[in-house]
């Protein structure tokens, strides 16, 4: 066995225990800054989809209701026949 004696063991593994909680509390500070710009990128993305969403319900109603004529020509790259 060990020629330790139980208080120098038990140091021993309260400094072992000490190193692993310092690198768990470093880990866990970088998840938490992850964690921030994972949610900054989200709410941006969301903000991003609300405007390509206005956008298309602009362009939506636009369009002439189905099974109406068209108001208006539409110019046609052919031109007219």
């Amino acid at each position: 066995m060990s020629d330790q004696t139980p208080i120098d063991q038990i140091a021993e593994r309260v400094e072992r225990l000490l190193l692993r909680f310092d690198e768990l509390n470093r880990t866990n500070a970088l998840l938490y800054k992850e964690v921030e710009a994972l949610t900054q990128e989200r709410d941006s993305l969301k903000s991003r989809l609300s405007a390509a969403r206005a956008r298309v319900d602009a362009l939506l109603a636009r369009l002439p209701e189905a099974g109406a004529a068209p108001s208006a020509p539409l110019n046609s790259p052919r031109g007219s026949l």
